[in-house]
């Protein structure tokens, strides 16, 4: 059974067409839209401030979504992908958005619609990323545009095939 905790007299709010790994944790002040999907070891915790997650979005196995005590929630839009071992930490993540295997996006961030964070990438706090980019490195900088091809092959695709994968473990 995940672990799903109430903190502060908050409790996680997941809709029941959500796919919750075994071990995954989840506590607190936590939202989630439609069609989402919590992986093996991921840890969404709410304890400190709201985290808000849209619909169809997979946070994957090891990611760690959080935020900074009374003062920076996180806020992830719709249609997003939260890369393996993935820190995202107090910030905002717009629509349509593929953050990387690896990556941090750290505190007081907002990465607009149609942007993907490359693996491994390093988001420093109060970094604003303009729709349509493409994010590498440590810290993170522009590398290119993103395509509308890349938009669909990668941002959509992803997205996608985890609502798929959901529906295997949910059938069991």
């Amino acid at each position: 059974m995940p672990v799903i905790k109430s903190v502060n007299g908050k409790s996680p709010q997941i809709p029941e067409d959500c796919y919750v790994a075994e071990n995954a944790t989840i506590v607190g002040d936590v939202i989630f839209g439609k069609e989402c999907s919590i992986w093996f070891n991921a840890v969404i915790r709410g304890d400190v401030h709201y985290i808000k997650v849209g619909n169809k979005v997979n946070i994957q196995d090891g990611a760690v979504i959080h935020a900074t005590y009374q003062k920076s929630p996180t806020t992830i839009g719709n249609n997003v992908s939260i890369g393996h071992n993935a820190i995202v930490h107090g910030c905002t993540i717009h629509d349509n958005v593929l953050v990387g295997m690896g990556s941090i996006i750290m505190d007081d961030c907002i990465v607009e619609s149609n942007t993907i964070i490359a693996a491994g990438a390093v988001v420093t706090k109060n970094t604003h990323i303009k729709s349509g980019s493409i994010y590498a490195g440590v810290p993170a900088k522009k590398v290119k545009d993103i395509s509308p091809e890349l938009t669909e092959g990668e941002i959509n695709r992803i997205a996608n095939n985890y609502v798929k994968y959901a529906s295997w473990f949910k059938e069991d």
